[in-house]
């Protein structure tokens, strides 16, 4: 092995490898982007448990031997002989775990009331790439590791469990917070440098405080409600039910809006109801009460007014989302929008369109659609 090492480097393969070094973490990184990109799709399925789970465990694995690699009592072993690669093995697990969290993340239609928490995940996870240090900066492996064990049991605990609430968001958090803190002391008591390296005391404040802001985000509802996921949200004309099929009538959005199915603007003749169908994407087996708070938008005082709050109950397990709507009679012309919340008033998405009043209905445009 150790021969075949050395005729590697001394290759011209190898030797632009080595000239190019610097760029592999980022290129690790996103080749786990990229990997769970294409092979993950939903949380409850045992292969994307399997996959997280695996990444989740490695990487604290890895993270784990990294730290502790320069003891004497590693001296001459395999471990020690590859100890350069295992920051590239870092950095693909948490672009890996990032890309997972992404996916079933961005599932939701609208992301205006949580994409600083979005921006927040990013900074955290390319951080390292605008550091000297880079992923050697243990302040910074760990504070990234923390952020990314509360997300995985933030997913993980509701999927298994089949059941999602304040207290079980709670409970991963504290459960990621154990774990993270375990792994610091025992890295801590075992390694020598990591010792002389950086202040536990320093380390478990920035730990702590990346709890704290965890929570706060929770409390003042910027954090998606994970594991469910929006996966459509429509103002519509028309919503029918036959044989356990929706169908549903809508404006059609103009081709370069691709984030929106419908029209922004809802031609509505006098009289006529404003439907609001949604398709909430949860687990298998996990229950879960949805609203749809209805806002119209005052001019006057330039300020929401909740209109209405109507709910209905989620079952998980159907891949395109179980289905819902609401909808109400008699609206004032102007800005409305449907917030999407959970019973805790999680925002899952946003619906918004403007109504105006027509003496027919749309002649072009209209759209129906069986979900």
């Amino acid at each position: 092995m150790k021969r075949a090492l050395v005729k590697y480097r001394k290759s011209a393969f190898g030797r632009y490898i080595t000239r190019n070094q610097k760029y592999a973490p980022i290129i690790f990184f996103m080749g786990g982007f990229i990997f769970d990109t294409l092979t993950l799709g939903r949380i409850d399925r045992i292969y994307d448990t399997l996959v997280l789970c695996s990444h989740m465990t490695l990487v604290t694995i890895t993270l784990y031997l990294y730290n502790v690699v320069d003891e004497d009592r590693w001296e001459g072993s395999f471990i020690r002989r590859y100890h350069e690669y295992f920051p590239l093995a870092i950095q693909f697990f948490f672009g890996a775990l990032s890309s997972a969290f992404v996916i079933y993340f961005f599932r939701s239609v609208s992301l205006s009331k949580t994409m600083f928490f979005f921006i927040l995940l990013v900074l955290l996870l390319f951080a390292n790439e605008f550091l000297k240090k880079k992923i050697s900066n243990k302040y910074l492996q760990f504070s990234v590791y923390f952020f990314i064990s509360f997300i995985f049991f933030a997913f993980m605990i509701p999927t298994l469990i089949r059941e999602m609430n304040t207290f079980i968001f709670i409970i991963s958090g504290l459960v990621s917070l154990g774990c993270t803190l375990t792994l610091i002391m025992f890295i801590y008591s075992s390694s020598s440098a990591t010792r002389a390296e950086l202040s536990l005391r320093r380390l478990i404040s920035l730990i702590l405080s990346i709890y704290i802001s965890i929570n706060v985000f929770y409390y003042f509802n910027l954090i998606p409600p994970v594991p469910l996921a929006l996966d459509t949200g429509l103002a519509a004309h028309n919503v029918r039910k036959i044989n356990n099929e929706y169908i549903v009538t809508y404006e059609r959005n103009q081709w370069y809006a691709f984030w929106r199915k419908h029209n922004i603007n809802f031609h509505r003749e006098k009289g006529q109801r404003v439907y609001v169908f949604t398709s909430v994407f949860a687990p298998t087996d996990l229950k879960k009460p949805i609203f749809h708070r209805w806002q119209h938008f005052d001019p006057e005082t330039e300020t929401w007014q909740v209109t209405d709050d109507l709910g209905f109950e989620v079952a998980g397990g159907r891949d395109r989302g179980f289905r819902g709507y609401t909808y109400k009679k008699n609206l004032r012309e102007g800005k409305w929008k449907v917030d999407v919340i959970t019973e805790e008033e999680l925002v899952l998405g946003v619906v918004d369109f403007v109504i105006t009043n027509t003496s027919e209905p749309p002649k072009v445009g209209m759209v129906k659609k069986i979900f």
